[in-house]
């Protein structure tokens, strides 16, 4: 289970080829088909090029337009709150919010989304998605460890815990630091919530004199790795997929004792009847396969929450242990938080 081989990511290609009938990417073919019969406005998180890859890719299959706009998740916030009226017959400008499941989390306890439910996302495990189906998870992407080949068939003992990898002796170390990038302050947060803080701090002193750099960009550890400058990196699961697709050479150990993730989520915003039933088609189009196939052939990796599919079911670390992501910190302990690894661990 702890090891990802790129053989199951290319099965999974062919096999969903095959059922597609033909995986092209999305500028393969930019026909216009006609005019869309009918149109979406989403609030997202998403970045640019994976909201375009999937609002073309739906309006040449489904001719409906999926009209992204970008979004902070407190702008997300705000406006659906501002949106939102007492009077339900009133049209609101928003259809479908697509955003990191903890806004999502935020805005379900506000009352600010339409219910949800059909047989994709009923398969769903729970602890991804809102028990009201006010919003569900799509897809999402754990922080694991990523090894160079080299340094695994050298190794007896392949740290498979935070604590073990925090005690390797004569191992070098990547990671994004906790200040540059959601993904890795999510996961000292997430290492507090489930370890506590004086546990989680002594994990990050002594993985500190290990890192041969604190990155800024999410992607940079695993190259790292791959080039083997580092023997072993705290990264993001997607660009490790990504480099590995692009043959580096690399090997997923998924820990043992429970990793963080974000996971991305939609929520249906829409009052009108009509526009409500064209959110929710678009809503389980996203829980499917062939969403999986054209983000992967245009090279996003992530791991989808809905089981029935052969995305989900083709990834090795389908199974791997997440940390429970519900506890909520303020904007303030959450800076207190990192300026403590500052003081306390970085600068030490």
């Amino acid at each position: 289970m702890r090891r990802y081989t790129i053989f199951a990511l290319t099965a999974f290609m062919l096999i969903l080829a095959a059922v597609a009938g033909m995986a092209l990417p999305v500028d393969a073919d930019k026909k216009t088909l006609g005019a869309p019969t009918a149109e979406l406005t989403a609030y997202t998180t998403l970045p640019a090029e994976t909201a375009s890859i999937l609002s073309e890719v739906y309006e040449r299959e489904n001719h409906v337009r999926i009209n992204f706009v970008p979004m902070s998740s407190q702008e997300i916030l705000q406006n659906i709150r501002d949106d939102a009226v007492s009077d339900p017959t009133v049209v609101r400008t928003v259809d479908i919010v697509i955003a990191d499941s903890e806004i999502l989390r935020e805005a379900a306890d506000l009352n600010l989304f339409t219910p949800h439910t059909s047989e994709a996302n009923d398969a769903v495990k729970d602890a991804f998605k809102d028990a009201q189906d006010r919003w569900v998870g799509i897809w999402y992407d754990p922080i694991v460890f990523c090894a160079n080949r080299d340094f695994m068939r050298e190794t007896v003992d392949l740290p498979d815990t935070w604590e073990k990898l925090s005690k390797a002796s004569k191992i070098r170390v990547g990671i994004t630091d906790f200040y540059a990038a959601d993904a890795s302050a999510n996961l000292m947060l997430r290492m507090i919530a489930n370890f506590g803080d004086a546990k989680t701090y002594e994990i990050l002193r002594g993985l500190h004199p290990k890192v041969v750099q604190y990155a800024k960009f999410l992607s940079n550890p695993v190259r790292q790795a791959g080039m083997g400058e580092v023997d072993i990196s705290v990264a993001v699961a997607s660009e490790t997929f990504r480099y590995l697709q692009n043959g580096y050479p690399l090997k997923i150990i998924y820990p043992a004792d429970g990793t963080a993730c974000l996971l991305t989520g939609f929520a249906i915003t829409t009052t009108d009847a009509a526009k409500n039933q064209v959110a929710a088609k678009f809503a389980d189009w996203l829980l499917g396969d062939e969403v999986q196939l054209y983000l992967q052939t245009n090279g996003f990796y992530f791991l989808p929450t809905n089981p029935q599919t052969l995305a989900y079911k083709s990834f090795a670390g389908k199974n791997l242990v997440l940390f429970d992501g519900r506890q909520k910190f303020s904007d303030e302990q959450r800076r207190a938080y990192l300026d403590r690894w500052i003081n306390d661990v970085r600068l030490k």
